[in-house]
């Protein structure tokens, strides 16, 4: 599979978890919920950041682009901090909402705009050479978490 592939489905993922949590008002169904998309989230910023970003960056029309979705990223990890510390299920809830918005932005802004320009700029080769690395890293990755949050 490669890359741009890899992270939409990724990105699809993340979606079909936010729809649950916009399908219900339960705080137990949302609390759970969000541990799925907290490690989902955390899987696949680190595959962007340690893999994909690096390998795009030295494009010059990537290179806002990257340190955008770097600032994003940063946004995100601060929210899913916030959250898991967070007790008030109002306050609970309003910071999950941003969460989501925040992320729904930042993939239209990647899908729309940051793909293309990789589908332009790389081949279908180096796409697939870079879509085998970050499968292998996100399977590492995710059971370094499950060691770390079991």
């Amino acid at each position: 599979m490669n890359a741009i592939e890899l992270l939409k489905n990724d990105h699809d993922k993340v979606e079909e978890l936010f729809e649950k949590v916009k399908a219900t008002e339960e705080e137990t169904a949302h609390r759970q919920l969000f541990v799925k998309i907290k490690e989902e989230l955390e899987t696949h910023t680190h595959i962007e950041e340690t893999i994909f970003y690096p390998a795009i960056k030295e494009n010059e029309e990537l290179t806002d682009m990257v340190l955008e979705a770097l600032e994003e990223h940063q946004q995100a990890k601060t929210l899913l901090e916030d959250l898991s510390d967070t007790t008030d299920g109002k306050q609970f809830d309003a910071k999950l909402k941003v969460l989501m918005e925040d992320v729904e932005h930042h993939v239209e802004e990647e899908e729309d705009e940051m793909f293309p320009e990789v589908e332009s700029t790389l081949d279908s080769s180096e796409l697939e050479e870079l879509g085998r690395q970050m499968e292998a890293e996100k399977q590492d990755f995710k059971k370094s978490y499950m060691t770390q949050t079991g």
